[in-house]
């Protein structure tokens, strides 16, 4: 729940309303803007557009330039109803750069009413498990979010919630990706930023085609986690046609997910920078193919990661580079903290004899922290066991 605490006196407003009230988050109905002694200046109709602009600029960061372009979708004569505004969002957590990055983005929320458009949403997140830093950041990366419906944004939750464990995951996922609860009516500008899909019309039948062609709900569960934006794809159909006909991955499988992912998360030229990457060192196409078909995420990890994994393995520890394509999660392993530390434990006990030359390489990397300590450093005499500790610490150097 939101820390509750007075609206704010914002210096820069000549006009800003003096409101002793608190905001009860939980009670929308029981916060009332109090009336004002203010006096409010009337500006003549043929001055709107220059009060606007000049009220952006001074009051609220935003260029002349992006001030200008607001005031032909907006206009207004007095600052009441954006001193309102920007009180609210101040009272909520919202810094003066990110009031700036929300309005300049989407100027119309500036004659939001806070109380009937905007509170209720942040209420409706908070009673899901948001913190308010979640809805602070939510916002703040989708000003769209909050010109949607309190009705989409609750149907767009029980839609994610029924693929979701909990209503805190679900409500995770909506953050993570508030342009699924956005308003296919919205028209792209200039200003405001608009995303390349329109999931509230795209993610309702994108998610019952995965189900009606036997995806599992925990792989559409993994992809809300991690790349939720897939769901909107307005190609989607024909991507997963693509990977179950050209490719073989089955879509009760958990790797069909991955292969989905891997294969609408990166754009034709990032592939096949990444396919060229291992090219270069000497690995075929079908090679190449066939790894990302034993474990799609090949192909989510970065050409230079690709080429860090490679190098590593071939230059320095002049092993046999069909271990890594015939076991491609090796490169999943992060180099620092995985493949180097381990590495230098195995090389060593290979170079000493201590486990035989044909021990599987892939073996000790796939391993629990406890069982590698276990069965490659504490199972040796006790100098060998500490050597072998501090190689695997990086205090010493085998390589």
């Amino acid at each position: 729940m939101f820390h509750i605490r007075p609206l704010l006196h914002l210096n820069k407003l000549s006009s800003t309303p003096k409101i002793k009230c608190y905001l009860h988050l939980l009670k929308p109905h029981s916060f009332n803007f109090l009336s004002t002694t203010t006096t409010t200046t009337t500006i003549s109709d043929s001055d709107k557009n220059s009060f606007t602009i000049s009220y952006l600029t001074n009051n609220c960061g935003i260029s002349p330039q992006e001030a200008l372009k607001a005031s032909k979708r907006i206009n207004f004569n007095t600052p009441k109803k954006p001193n309102f505004v920007i009180a609210f969002f101040k009272t909520h957590g919202f810094s003066d750069d990110q009031i700036q990055s929300i309005i300049c983005r989407n100027p119309q929320l500036i004659l939001s009413n806070p109380i009937k458009t905007l509170l209720p949403k942040f209420q409706f997140l908070a009673s899901k498990g948001a913190s308010p830093t979640d809805i602070v950041a939510t916002v703040t990366g989708s000003p769209h979010f909050l010109r949607s419906s309190l009705k989409r944004i609750i149907q767009t939750f029980e839609l994610v919630r029924s693929f979701c464990p909990s209503d805190q995951k679900a409500i995770t996922s909506i953050i993570f990706c508030p342009s699924f609860v956005c308003d296919s009516r919205m028209k792209p500008n200039p200003i405001i930023f608009c995303p390349s899909f329109v999931c509230d019309s795209r993610m309702k039948p994108n998610l019952q085609f995965l189900i009606d062609f036997g995806v599992t709900r925990s792989c559409i569960y993994r992809l809300l986690c991690s790349r939720p934006s897939v769901l909107c794809s307005n190609d989607l159909r024909k991507a997963i046609t693509s990977i179950i006909k050209e490719l073989g991955f089955h879509p009760s499988k958990i790797s069909f997910g991955v292969a989905l992912l891997a294969k609408r998360a990166i754009t034709k030229s990032q592939w096949d920078a990444k396919v060229d990457t291992l090219k270069s060192w000497g690995y075929s196409e079908d090679a190449i193919f066939n790894a990302f078909k034993r474990n799609p995420k090949i192909m989510l990890q970065s050409a230079d990661k690709l080429n860090a994994v490679v190098s590593f393995w071939i230059k320095q520890l002049e092993w046999d580079p069909s271990v890594l394509l015939a076991a491609p999660d090796l490169f999943s392993f992060s180099l620092e903290k995985r493949l180097v530390p381990r590495a230098s434990v195995v090389w060593y006990l290979l170079s000493k004899g201590l486990i035989k030359k044909s021990a599987s390489l892939y073996t000790p990397f796939n391993l629990s922290d406890v069982l590698f300590m276990k069965k490659y450093v504490s199972c040796y005499e006790e100098e060998e066991a500490s050597r072998l500790l501090r190689l695997y610490q990086g205090k010493d150097a085998s390589i």
